[in-house]
């Protein structure tokens, strides 16, 4: 059985997502496994990584688990 990453603080998602976006950071830190294709589309050419941005701000974008963040 593997185990289950820690709830990240909104804030610092926010400041991963802000800074590393394009290479999709956030979403391997926050567990999630289709990080990979912002990796090799830097974030959608920034299109993705926006709209992570807003999704963290707002509380949809949530752990690979369905936990919220912090």
């Amino acid at each position: 059985m593997s185990e289950q990453k820690p709830a990240q603080s909104k804030i610092l998602m926010f400041f991963v997502c802000w800074f590393l976006g394009v290479f999709g950071i956030h979403r391997l830190v926050m567990g999630h496994s289709n990080w990979w294709l912002q990796l090799i589309t830097f974030g959608g050419c920034g299109f993705w990584a926006l709209i992570d941005l807003i999704r963290i701000l707002t509380g949809s974008l949530k752990m690979a688990d369905g936990r919220d963040l912090t």
